[in-house]
């Protein structure tokens, strides 16, 4: 089975992260076809997905890297409500790799964060697509993307 992923990127980004997750999927597998598509801003990934989702593509990933002021924040949580929808109207998933410009201090640091939560986002995708019981071996495992795994609680 080949399938078809979408990828939705910003302009306003001051990381391309959607490079790290087309890199990550096409060294994990073959059968895929990516269709890359990039807007300004994070609130119009929303419509730019369902496009993408609405012309065949089986799952999609969101990037966007909203800055550290509160009205940037306010438009990454509307953008991210438009996503949930998408998913809602498509029945598809839609994979959610946003980076906080404030989630580091340092520029390494937060580049780091960006490279690791894209692929493992991409590797959350394949799991999606061909590996469904990948995920449910992982269930409460606190895994996370961009930072080190917390594990489960233990008592």
């Amino acid at each position: 089975m080949t399938a078809k992923i979408g990828i939705v990127d910003t302009s306003f980004a001051r990381v391309d992260m959607a490079k790290f997750a087309i890199e990550e999927l096409k060294q994990r597998v073959s059968n895929v076809d990516i269709i890359r598509f990039t807007v300004p801003g994070i609130k119009d990934l929303p419509v730019a997905v369902k496009r993408l989702l609405e012309k065949g593509c089986d799952i999609a990933m969101a990037f966007g890297m909203p800055g550290p002021k509160p009205i940037d924040k306010q438009c990454a949580h509307e953008a991210s409500l438009g996503l949930i929808w998408v998913q809602l109207m498509t029945n598809k998933h839609v994979v959610e790799v946003f980076v906080y410009e404030d989630e580091a201090e340092r520029v390494k640091e937060l580049l780091e964060i960006c490279e690791e939560r894209a692929r493992k986002h991409a590797q959350n995708v394949i799991k999606l697509l061909f590996k469904p019981e990948a995920l449910l071996k992982e269930a409460g495992m606190g895994k996370r993307q961009g930072f080190p795994d917390v594990g489960p609680l233990r008592i």
